[in-house]
């Protein structure tokens, strides 16, 4: 919970419940599997697409049809997220996200047709919510944790848990390329559904962070007819007093400028990843003639670079500034991106172009995910997350729109991914430096 000066906040004479390293290092252990898991479901889809467009006939323009309504509907599911973890907490909220990834893998298994296909997908939008909630629960406990190590290198921990997208990347490719020629596409979802359920059942045993308990209890007196009691309760935690709507906190005060500022970034950088994260094996295939078998090879290869990149970038956000990190780490990525996609020749040119490029357009998420954890009030921090967070899917969507009508008009993977991707990504870090140091959360 940050302070909000510009409410007039009095100092703190109360502090937050403080959680122990063991049970600091275990939320961090869950959340890191259940985002894992999360990826794992949300990237299988897009790496098993042109499975799936093979088995039902679809053509690269169908395909990308389908994947841009995904994405359309996953946005819808993955922005109630955030108002919903405000409501009911971060614990119920973290099993909400992680069995909705459970449940999406199942029901791809069995899909019929392209509409089924797309509603059960929508589910996907609880995976994808997983990293708001993440940063919102464990920015909220990295305040207050007794592990001085932790707390003193937050976002360096915080890029480990992230760093789950790259090996969720890496482990669905690995995932396809061994189980696809066993058991078919289908088989791939249905197997994904057990090791979500495992993650599901361990959350329950996770604690609620101090700071929403608080929050709890200050809506409790509110709705008892005790608003002086409820402010001053407020008050002796130098906490905002005033009650609001989070939807509507996340629009006003010194919060503003980050909503829009990085909601735009998100909004533009959703077609670099939707190309190069997601489409991934769509991209190597179509725009580099890569084959569809060594196309996972690559994936596997790039995201263990990827991987290092959460890390690194999540060491220089704690010592350089999140949003500067942030911001170069995608002027970065849309450059070598650009490089990939027009000069290079030649497997390896393609293998190390594209491995930088995942290195410094995912990895700049392990600061971007924490630092937004940081730039709201207890009260709307889920929201304000899960709101920048969804904000990828419309950016996905315009993107996946332009592109398949680029397709459909002739043009070719390589153009439409140059066009769309690479300046996308650039653009997006341009634009992040338009937002405000985030306020450190109040220990």
């Amino acid at each position: 919970m940050s302070a909000a000066p510009e409410s007039g906040v009095t100092r703190a004479t109360n502090s937050f419940r403080r959680i122990g390293s063991r049970a600091t290092r275990k939320a961090t252990i869950i959340a890191f599997f259940a985002w894992l898991f999360a990826v794992f479901d949300f990237i299988m889809f897009g790496t098993l697409l042109p499975q799936i467009s093979a088995s039902f006939g679809w053509d690269d323009a169908t395909a990308s049809l389908v994947s841009t309504l995904v994405s359309v509907a996953t946005a819808v599911i993955a922005l109630a997220v955030g108002p919903i973890t405000d409501r009911i907490g971060r614990r119920k909220g973290m099993i909400l996200t992680v069995s909705g990834t459970a449940v999406a893998s199942a029901l791809s298994s069995v899909t019929p047709s392209a509409a089924y296909l797309i509603g059960v997908r929508s589910l996907g939008g609880l995976g994808l919510a997983e990293q708001a909630v993440n940063a919102t629960y464990l920015s909220e406990i990295y305040a207050v944790t007794d592990d001085e190590k932790i707390k003193k290198h937050r976002g360096l921990i915080y890029s480990l848990v992230q760093g789950a997208f790259p090996l969720g990347v890496l482990l669905a490719s690995a995932w396809v390329a061994i189980f696809l020629p066993v058991i078919g596409w289908r088989g791939c979802f249905l197997l994904a559904v057990f090791p979500a359920v495992v993650i599901a059942l361990m959350r329950r045993g996770l604690r609620e962070s101090p700071q929403f308990e608080l929050e709890l209890q200050l809506r409790r007196l509110r709705k008892e007819g005790r608003a002086a009691e409820a402010a001053e309760l407020a008050r002796s935690y130098g906490v905002d007093e005033r009650p609001a709507a989070p939807l509507a906190a996340i629009f006003t005060g010194q919060a503003r400028r980050n909503t829009v500022v990085l909601g735009i970034a998100w909004f533009i950088n959703a077609a670099g990843m939707q190309l190069f994260a997601v489409l991934g094996t769509t991209v190597l295939t179509e725009g580099k003639h890569v084959s569809f078998t060594n196309s996972l090879v690559l994936l596997i290869v790039a995201n263990a670079v990827g991987y290092l990149g959460y890390v690194t970038h999540g060491f220089l956000g704690d010592r350089l500034g999140r949003r500067n990190v942030i911001g170069f780490g995608w002027i970065i990525a849309g450059i070598l991106f650009a490089f990939m996609l027009t000069v290079a020749n030649g497997t390896i040119a393609v293998v190390i172009l594209y491995s930088l490029g995942l290195f410094f357009l995912t990895g700049a998420y392990s600061a971007m995910l924490f630092y937004m954890g940081e730039c709201y009030d207890t009260a709307c921090r889920a929201t304000g997350t899960g709101f920048l967070n969804a904000m990828s899917q419309p950016g996905a969507i315009v993107a996946g729109v332009i592109v398949t009508a680029m397709l459909a008009s002739g043009s070719t993977w390589a153009h439409a991914t140059l066009l769309v991707g690479a300046v996308g990504t650039f653009v997006s870090g341009v634009v992040v430096f338009g937002a405000r140091k985030a306020p450190l959360l109040q220990d």
